[in-house]
């Protein structure tokens, strides 16, 4: 199939973030695996200059005559019009992957435009034909692999989380080290800052136990009133419902041990207790760290297979194929 690939190159379209790896290496690699005639078009330079985008999109269109346009909408860069003008042309599609927090103010606005709408919210895809979208796909983030992966040599980290600053994970893991758990931490705005996708698969293989703390709206009431900004972040957060990421997928994929927060419909794709470990609380996460780091048997039980489910089922390319398929 011909497919007209649509999607920014760089993180959020800023070239300095580095590339936009879950397009580069997760859908277009698949098509690419997959056998698919890929054509790119990339909106970055087109962020702040979006009436050049519509003409010349249409017209990178009229020139490839693709089989199917897929999109990966990052914000409100491409008008209704022109995405109703494709549809009425070409099979189209578009990977709404935030419906959790999104679908109201963002997705429901496009619902109509597109062939096909792709959700990795299952609970969106009656908000969807509601909408009169029939053609929904429930599909879900994946692993991402770049080259070699990592083999393990031994563990030189007991706990590990590597995720963006927000408070409520920075309050989540100052609880921990007041209980006595050192964790190491990694990624944008914390003190060490970011690592390398390479640096952070090595990390989750050679760490005994990797966290996952989600960044949306948290209710527990210790944490909205260790301070002001906690409240006021709390009412002003749209993230109120917390969502499967890709690194549920990736910690496992890269032979990881996972302790994740529990989100609605996880056990969709992993057996909870037995491929990962899931806590519903910081209480909980405590007695859980403590527990694992004990039982090492036990826990590498469970990271063994979890490392076989996501090799086997959770990488983009199955996402992809799976997608395709339905479509064909």
């Amino acid at each position: 199939m011909k497919i007209l690939y649509v999607d920014l190159e760089f993180g959020y379209g800023i070239e300095s973030y580095g590339p936009n790896y879950i397009g580069q290496d997760g859908f277009l690699k698949s098509f690419l695996e997959l056998g698919h005639d890929v054509k790119v078009f990339y909106y970055d330079k087109y962020l702040n200059n979006t009436n050049d985008l519509q003409e010349d999109l249409k017209y990178f269109a009229s020139e490839v005559n693709p089989d199917l346009v897929f999109f990966s909408l990052f914000s409100d860069q491409f008008e209704i019009e022109t995405l109703k003008h494709l549809s009425s042309k070409y099979l189209t599609i578009n990977w709404f992957g935030d419906d959790q927090w999104r679908f109201d103010g963002f997705s429901s606005k496009y619902a109509r435009c597109f062939s096909y709408c792709v959700t990795t919210d299952l609970y969106a895809i009656p908000k969807y034909k509601k909408l009169g979208q029939e053609n929904v796909i429930y599909s879900q983030w994946a692993a991402i692999q770049l080259g070699q992966a990592p083999k393990f040599e031994r563990y030189e980290n007991d706990v590990v989380f590597v995720g963006a600053f927000h408070p409520y994970r920075k309050w989540f893991i100052n609880r921990l080290t007041e209980e006595g758990i050192s964790v190491q931490v990694f990624g944008n705005g914390w003190p060490k800052g970011p690592v390398s996708i390479r640096k952070m698969n090595k990390l989750f293989i050679s760490s005994k136990i990797n966290l996952n703390i989600g960044n949306s709206t948290s209710f527990d009431v210790r944490y909205l009133f260790s301070g002001i900004r906690p409240l006021i972040n709390t009412l002003r957060s749209s993230k109120n419902t917390p969502q499967v990421k890709a690194r549920n997928f990736e910690i496992p994929f890269f032979n990881g041990f996972q302790l994740t927060d529990y989100v609605p419909s996880i056990e969709n794709y992993f057996d909870l207790g037995k491929e990962l470990v899931c806590y519903k609380d910081v209480d909980e996460a405590v007695a859980l760290i403590k527990y694992y780091l004990e039982n090492e048997t036990e826990r590498e039980l469970i990271k063994s297979a979890g490392y076989e489910r996501a090799y086997k089922e959770h990488k983009y390319i199955n996402r992809l194929k799976d997608i395709m398929d339905r479509i064909a």
